[in-house]
């Protein structure tokens, strides 16, 4: 509709026109512009279309690019375009839908159950401090630990200051390499032999005698990271995961390198599990990189339990030494026989 200029009469004679209320517009192309990149990674989030190590890296970024999508929102509805207004709205509510229940949390923390405390931490080849490491467990006191990139040297480093005492329970299959890792606990552990497969880094995985009830199983997670061609490793070895089982309580805590915008994971979390730290709120929290000039940007360490377990709480602490932050989960474990 045009705007018309008004005219009226001026009581000293004379004719007041009043001009025309011009009202800004942003042009449909660059309206366009603006959405069509949003719109495709709303697309290949929410269809798991990530292909290659490229697209697979960059798909840890879908928070910010959730929160990026209310720009092209904006100039959509500056645009005055119908069409580039609804794919603009679709477009934020399916990347608002995948990114939002992470920081809101659906978890019913009264569940009841026995205690299971799970920390799990990557050492950086072993160079993280023993003692921001033993600092931590004696703060948080958790009932096993997921040890990544574990070499022999973080081993004896551990042990002397003081690790041997607070855990004296192990199954180590540590390296001088990113490789190693290892589960150590305040309970008795039991090596657990042909669960999976594991591909690329060592993955211990062992049962638990948790008090009070039926044993525990745990998994240390660490595959390679999605670099180049190790990004067909990296795929693989979380589909060889194992899935949830129904006479026993499984929980996997490691460095997934992947985040829960990524395909492989959340097809991994189809098979019986829950991401701790999404349930009670804090799936957004980044992990990596820490202690760096660049702050912690993205997810990529997780506790996935079983989805009959209960979560009572979830925090990330920085170590120093290390690129990563360590991860604590609170669970509550039912009895399942």
């Amino acid at each position: 509709m045009e705007s018309i200029a008004i005219k009226s009469e001026s009581p000293v004679g004379g004719v007041i026109v009043t001009p025309p209320r011009r009202r800004w517009k942003v042009p449909r192309t660059l309206a366009w512009l603006a959405i069509t990149p949003f719109a495709a990674w709303a697309v290949a989030r929410l269809a798991g279309l990530e292909r290659g190590a490229f697209t697979t890296q960059i798909m840890t970024a879908t928070p910010y690019a959730a929160a990026g999508s209310l720009v092209p929102l904006l100039l959509a509805a500056l645009s005055r375009n119908r069409a580039a207004i609804a794919v603009a709205l679709a477009t934020t509510a399916a990347l608002g839908f995948a990114v939002v229940p992470r920081a809101v949390g659906t978890a019913d923390t009264a569940v009841e159950g026995r205690r299971l405390k799970v920390l799990t931490v990557n050492l950086l080849f072993g160079r993280a401090e023993p003692e921001a490491v033993l600092d931590l467990v004696r703060r948080l006191d958790p009932d096993v630990i997921s040890a990544q990139e574990l070499t022999p040297g973080a081993v004896a480093d551990l042990d002397a200051a003081g690790l041997k005492e607070l855990m004296p329970y192990r199954y180590l299959q540590d390296e001088w390499s990113a490789g190693g890792a290892g589960i150590y606990a305040k309970h008795p552990l039991t090596p657990r032999t042909g669960l999976f497969q594991p591909i690329g880094h060592n993955m211990p995985a062992a049962t638990l005698a948790l008090p009070g009830g039926d044993p525990i199983e745990i998994v240390n997670v660490h595959p390679y990271p999605p670099l180049g061609s190790q990004v067909y490793e990296w795929e693989a070895a979380i589909d060889a995961m194992p899935p949830a089982a129904d006479d026993v309580v499984r929980v996997l805590a490691g460095d997934f390198n992947a985040s829960l915008d990524h395909a492989p994971l959340r097809r991994l979390m189809s098979r019986g599990y829950v991401d701790a730290a999404a349930e009670v709120g804090e799936g957004l929290t980044p992990t990596w990189p820490a202690n760096r000039r660049v702050p912690p940007i993205i997810t990529i360490d997780h506790v996935l339990a079983d989805e009959r377990v209960g979560v009572a709480g979830v925090s990330v602490h920085t170590v120093e030494g290390t690129d990563h932050r360590a991860l604590f989960a609170d669970l509550r474990i039912p009895e399942v026989r």
